[in-house]
């Protein structure tokens, strides 16, 4: 008499963490040992991130917000341009409305903190890699709250000022106005002026929103 015995098969999924903090990737990397999850390459820059992603294949990218040589969701743009259906998860230490909203309109799969529990990060990771969307309700209800009220269409052209534009693209990275100010050269006060004539002008409420009309206009 044959004996047929079935074994249920688990498949390693293969990440690409790109962090430029050495610290948070070997956390990651000890974090993930006895799992069936494999951090397959490192990267510590956006470019990097992006040449490794292209020469080889993931079951996920795992990517920080703030990087070098362009942002996180910079990344993610350009990754889901050249691969759309590539499960990605944004990493991030800034529970940052705009940058979630940026994540959500640019497809990523989900956004997570850096300081949520090891059970979640591990979970998370394992029900994108089978294509899941991760977001919760709340989340995605700032988003397409954000899009509902808009009062100004993205089809409408809208006369800013070339300030106007440049302040328009650094809150859309999810910089503070005292960030803006820095990176800008210019007064808080005007910052703070600036953005409250961008909101009028698109027909927005809030910052976040703003960032989804950016996103959806392809200013960033």
């Amino acid at each position: 008499m044959l004996l047929h015995c079935t074994a249920e098969v688990f498949l390693t999924v293969k990440i690409l963490i790109v962090d430029d903090h050495e610290i948070v990737r070997l956390g990651l990397l000890h974090m993930l040992q006895s799992t069936d999850i494999e951090i397959a390459e490192q990267a510590a820059s956006s470019e990097e991130g992006y040449n490794k992603f292209v020469a080889a294949k993931f079951d996920v990218v795992v990517m920080d917000v703030r990087l070098p040589g362009g942002d996180g969701l910079q990344l993610l743009g350009k990754i889901k341009t050249h691969s759309p259906t590539q499960p990605c998860l944004m990493f991030s230490a800034y529970d940052n409305p705009t940058y979630v909203a940026r994540a959500v309109a640019l497809g990523a799969n989900g956004f997570l903190l850096k300081t949520d529990t090891h059970d979640k990060i591990i979970d998370a990771i394992l029900r994108t890699a089978k294509g899941e969307n991760i977001w919760t309700r709340e989340e995605l209800r700032r988003v397409t709250g954000a899009l509902s009220t808009m009062r100004v269409s993205t089809d409408t052209e809208i006369p800013l000022t070339l300030r106007e534009g440049e302040v328009l693209k650094q809150l859309a990275n999810g910089l503070t106005n005292k960030e803006i100010a820095l990176s800008l050269g210019i007064s808080y006060e005007t910052v703070k002026e600036h953005v409250q004539h961008i909101l009028r002008k698109i027909g927005v409420s809030d910052r976040t929103q703003a960032a989804v009309w950016a996103v959806r206009k392809n200013l960033i």
